[in-house]
């Protein structure tokens, strides 16, 4: 049991006392990831409050938290170098400063916190603690270090980044690399990256396979790069890179690897597996290697493939085989279910007369095959504001209502007057987003009245998009008045004014003070037609 105060009350065990402290600590560096300036001052104090405990292990484990996040790490050293610490943060840190200067021993909260303080010699002091006991934590610190302004600190960072990466480049290599990358863009940074990039060619097999399984989206393309470089992955590794790495920089350089090895040593199995992937890029390079090596016949068979670069290629293997692409896409989309790469392939290669056979798609139970053929008319410049085209616009699919936006909006003067209107305000957020595509270039007293409806829209995007065109409209009207511009002129009647002059005031408040007023005193002085 735990012991009692003299209150009566139990006393928190320590282990309890450290998770909490650390949970603020998490909490502090998710806010400041994504925080300003004060969320950062937040850390620093969270960060003090756990030097004040005087646990090493502790300590370790904030800053733990801290460099695993590596953005962070570059951030507060950059907040440290423009406000440093003032306020309510200068008289905490002011006995870390004193320990410093006076040579007495400091946590490694203290110690990672002088590293980024704005007074050199206490820079230097850090860095020379941070080198004589090393531990992965402070490696990000001591990264930011080799790049700073400051020569006798720059040289110390700089000497013992060198020394403890040659050491021991499996403790530090995983949280050194991806601070130094993020230091890249500074000044006098080229050293950290350099003295990386040469570790990761000295470390062995598993240290190198290791880093290529890191979550850091920045220094995994640099690791494969520098791997691939040396020829250390063999056939295997590179197929599933290709195939199942997420991503798409190290599954395009895997793949041309593992294609061009295929070509060069008659390897037609693995080149027919990549071209079968689920990932567009891949099989367009797989099938590029079976071009090269002759197997015209297999690339052939790619043609109602639903990525557009893999039919280009299938088409060019095609006509070296003597076959009538266009007649192929014809039969295919006859049939009674045809792939959507078919009927995208007749769009690409036939003509205007072959519009008839995707209408009647149009009713087909699969959603993808009616927006495919909305498309397809679309790219054979046959959209005409049909019947059956523009009953598409209620489609249960947003996809298909998508592409019947976007294949309507140039015939659009001949759809119903009332049509873009009903489907503004309708209950449906793809409806109401397809209404107002279909306003737009109207004129600028349709182009507001759409934007003055949609900035009080339920859905915060659309929201966002007609405060943004509201807001634009205002902006012309201010500018050409002090431009001494023609102002725009609104062709309205007084009803139509009257409506307008409502839904501005109902979009006051969405809109802002400034853009309300602009709109409101421009309305004013507007004289509505008859």
């Amino acid at each position: 049991m735990n012991k009692s105060s003299r209150a009566g009350w139990p006393v928190p065990h320590p282990v309890v006392v450290e998770n909490a402290l650390l949970g603020s600590v998490r909490v502090a560096v998710d806010e400041a990831g994504a925080g300003q300036w004060e969320a950062l001052d937040r850390l620093v104090d969270v960060l003090l409050d756990i030097d004040a405990v005087g646990e090493e292990a502790l300590a370790r484990s904030a800053v733990a938290l801290v460099a695993a996040v590596p953005g962070l790490v570059v951030r507060l050293d950059e907040h440290a170098r423009s406000t440093p610490w003032r306020g309510r943060h200068q008289r905490p840190a002011r006995p870390r400063v004193a320990a410093w200067l006076s040579g007495m021993a400091s946590s490694p909260v203290a110690t990672v916190l002088a590293s980024m303080h704005r007074d050199g010699r206490i820079r230097e002091r850090a860095v020379t603690a941070m080198v004589a006991r090393p531990y992965p934590e402070a490696m990000p610190f001591l990264v930011l270090r080799t790049a700073d302004w400051v020569a006798p600190v720059r040289d110390r960072a700089r000497a013992g980044l060198a020394v403890l990466l040659a050491d021991d480049p499996a403790a530090h290599l995983p949280v050194v690399l991806p601070t130094a990358l993020r230091l890249a863009a500074r000044l006098r940074a080229g050293f950290a990256v350099t003295q990386v990039r040469a570790a990761i060619l000295a470390v062995s097999e598993p240290v190198w396979r290791r880093l290529l399984g890191s979550a850091d989206r920045r220094a995994r393309p640099v690791v494969f790069d520098l791997v691939l470089s040396q020829g250390w992955l063999r056939m295997p590794d590179l197929v599933a890179f290709a195939e199942s790495d997420p991503e798409l920089r190290i599954r395009a350089r895997a793949v041309e690897a593992a294609c061009r090895d295929a070509v060069w040593t008659r390897r037609h199995d693995v080149l027919r597996r990549l071209a079968r992937s689920a990932r567009a890029e891949v099989r367009v390079v797989a099938l590029t290697g079976l071009v090269r090596v002759g197997q015209d016949a297999d690339v052939a068979a790619y043609l109602d493939d639903d990525a557009p670069m893999v039919r280009a290629v299938a088409r060019d293997a095609a006509r070296r085989l003597g076959i009538d692409v266009r007649e192929h896409y014809r039969a295919a989309v006859a049939t009674g279910e045809p792939r959507p790469g078919s009927i995208a392939g007749l769009a690409e290669t036939s003509s205007e007369k072959d519009a008839h056979l995707l209408w009647r798609f149009f009713a087909h139970q699969r959603a993808h095959l009616r927006a495919q053929a909305v498309r397809g008319l679309r790219l054979l410049d046959a959209v005409v504001a049909e019947e059956e085209l523009v009953a598409l616009l209620r489609d249960p699919s947003p996809a298909v209502v998508r592409e019947v936006t976007v294949a309507l909006r140039p015939v659009a003067a001949a759809l119903p007057p009332d049509l873009p209107w009903d489907l503004l305000r309708d209950a449906r957020v793809e409806l109401r987003r397809a209404g107002y595509r279909l306003l737009r270039g109207r004129g600028v007293d349709i182009e507001l009245r759409a934007a003055l409806i949609l900035a009080v829209d339920p859905n915060p995007r659309l929201a966002e998009r007609g405060r943004a065109d509201a807001t634009r409209i205002a902006r012309d009207v201010a500018r050409a008045a002090w431009r001494a511009a023609p102002r725009p002129e609104l062709t309205v009647t007084a009803t139509e004014h009257a409506e307008l002059v409502t839904l501005a005031a109902r979009a006051a408040v969405a809109l802002g003070e400034e853009t309300a007023q602009q709109l409101a005193e421009w309305l004013a002085n507007s004289h509505p037609g008859e």
